[in-house]
């Protein structure tokens, strides 16, 4: 308003009203040649909203000159003139109401971003604050030198295609899809790619060869141990009769016979007998020759239910354990033994004494573990369990010296009983030490004694890193990785969410990537204001 003569500012509860002219015999610049002119030829009035104040919406009723242009050879004979930081063409908002509605937009998106304006004393439907948003340019875009690749989920089956500069972390673009022919033409579009880090889809891989064959490609560090953790639990489902080894030998002496798939157990119930009809009927029909889809058609199964009876060895692979719940009722045990000792035999006072430590099971509960007692029998005590292959997994997986106590107890013990566990903890901890020293001198030795175990998920795990061995050894030896892929598609995932899922890949593109500038923005001026 610095620039304007201000005529009158009326304050009702509805508005603030300012009434303001600009000031005559200033000098203007012509919008179609820039040449200056004085020439007034007539005003109008603008009404332009503005942000509020003290809670009530402000309107300026800014009176403006048209004036004539004096070059002869411009195309326009009037123009109107325009006030600095006050009006913009074409425009019934002040720059900083419209960078307010903007940024809103790209936060909040539409319903969010009405309602937040709403709160604000600014009315605007959804559909506004969309368009607002969709007008707001999108940031030139720079090729980047290291360049990340990675898919995300955009709505029930169909995926998309997040490009991120890993060097600035900020998000390039997105489109629906993930084919190989899509990403080779944007990068031939933007030439200039020497780095190119992706997980070990192939799709990507041949996308990168295609578009930028002389980019480095490197496959991440993380889905390179997330792939190999997924063998070994493989192996450790296909070797659950080694798992109960884990256990103490004097434990092991007192308690019932495991609960293993492995033997007659599993297969005298409902579930191991269903399992061994089914592995029977496709190995059978798959020693024919047929193919999965075929098998799958005569016995009415899914596809890739009948590729894992077929990869499976024996029945027992493809059991499924019922998931085991620690009892809460556990740590309470020793107070429920000394009360009883004590004299204490009413489970109702039992239950509100457990209540008061912390205790939230039921009644029934406490009332069921001390029957026993009630007829002279010990107190039932809590069976420890074999291992899960999950949880053998993590003690495979996790660093020697990040294992507490409990697992440097059972683990050895079980390596010892397992000589094929044994021989993937090997391996896994040689890996390991590779990624550990950045170094991959000895991948292709480490490849070959991978191949040659004989376990089917090691070998092909091998085949696979075989394929893509030049960018696995990136991966391994380069401080390059997908981490920063991740973070922004955690990012487009909270983006669709805030619009419950209904975003076209227009609006999505526009806010995931600007929404990103915006925050780069802040954090840029905050550092700022913080020196």
């Amino acid at each position: 308003m610095a620039n304007v003569l201000v005529l009158s500012v009326e304050v009702t509860d509805a508005v603030v009203a300012v009434r303001a002219n600009t000031r005559s015999g200033e000098s203007v610049a012509c919008t179609g040649c820039g040449r200056l002119s004085e020439w007034c030829h007539s005003r109008y009035v603008r009404s332009l909203a503005d942000v509020t104040v003290a809670g009530r919406p402000l309107r300026i009723d800014l009176s403006v000159r048209r004036l004539y242009c004096e070059n002869t050879a411009c195309p326009k004979v009037t123009f109107a003139e325009q006030v600095p930081g006050l009006t913009e063409r074409y425009q019934r908002r002040t720059p900083r109401l419209q960078h307010l509605v903007e940024d809103v937009g790209v936060v909040l998106a539409g319903r969010g971003g009405s309602r937040m304006l709403r709160i604000l004393n600014i009315r605007l439907s959804r559909v506004a604050v969309l368009s607002q948003l969709m007008r707001v340019p999108l940031p030139p875009l720079v090729t980047p030198r290291v360049l990340g690749v990675d898919d995300f989920a955009l709505y029930g089956g169909t995926y998309g295609t997040l490009l991120v500069d890993a060097t600035t972390r900020l998000p390039l673009t997105l489109w629906e899809g993930r084919d190989a022919e899509q990403l080779a033409r944007w990068l031939r579009q933007h030439p200039g790619v020497e780095i190119a880090c992706r997980d070990g889809s192939l799709t990507y891989r041949q996308g990168i060869n295609i578009g930028a064959p002389e980019a480095v490609q490197v496959s991440d560090r993380f889905h390179l141990w997330q792939g190999l953790s997924r063998r070994v639990q493989d192996i450790a489902s296909a070797h659950r009769g080694c798992l109960p080894a884990a256990l103490p030998t004097a434990s092991a002496s007192n308690r019932a016979p495991p609960e293993e798939p492995a033997g007659g157990t599993a297969g005298d119930t409902r579930a191991g007998r269903h399992a061994q009809r089914l592995f029977e009927a496709v190995q059978a029909l798959i020693r024919t020759g047929r193919s999965y889809s075929s098998v799958a058609r005569e016995l009415g199964l899914d596809r890739r239910t009948v590729g894992k009876y077929a990869r499976a060895h024996t029945w027992q692979e493809v059991m499924r354990r019922p998931p085991r719940k620690p009892s809460t009722l556990g740590p309470y045990l020793d107070h429920l033994r000394q009360r009883w000792d004590e004299g204490q035999h009413s489970a109702k006072i039992l239950h509100e004494e457990l209540q008061a430590k912390g205790y939230l099971g039921h009644y029934q509960r406490v009332k069921m573990a001390v029957a026993p007692l009630r007829q002279g029998l010990p107190l039932d005590e809590p069976r420890e369990r074999p291992p899960s292959p999950r949880e053998t997994t993590r003690w495979i997986t996790t660093h020697p010296h990040r294992r507490n106590p409990h697992i440097n107890e059972r683990l050895p013990r079980l390596l010892d009983r397992c000589p094929e566990l044994k021989l993937t903890h090997d391996l896994v901890r040689r890996f390991a030490t590779m990624l550990d020293n950045h170094d991959a001198t000895s991948l292709p030795a480490w490849l070959d004694d991978l191949a040659n175990t004989g376990l089917a998920p090691l070998t092909g795990l091998a085949g696979a890193l075989r394929e893509d061995r030049q960018a696995v050894a990136q991966g391994i030896a380069t401080p390059y990785n997908s981490g920063v892929n991740e973070g922004r598609i955690t990012d487009v995932k909270l983006q669709k969410r805030l619009m419950a899922g209904r975003a076209g890949i227009l609006l999505l593109r526009h806010r995931v990537v600007l929404i990103a500038h915006l925050r780069r923005r802040y954090a840029d001026r905050l550092s700022v204001s913080l020196r």
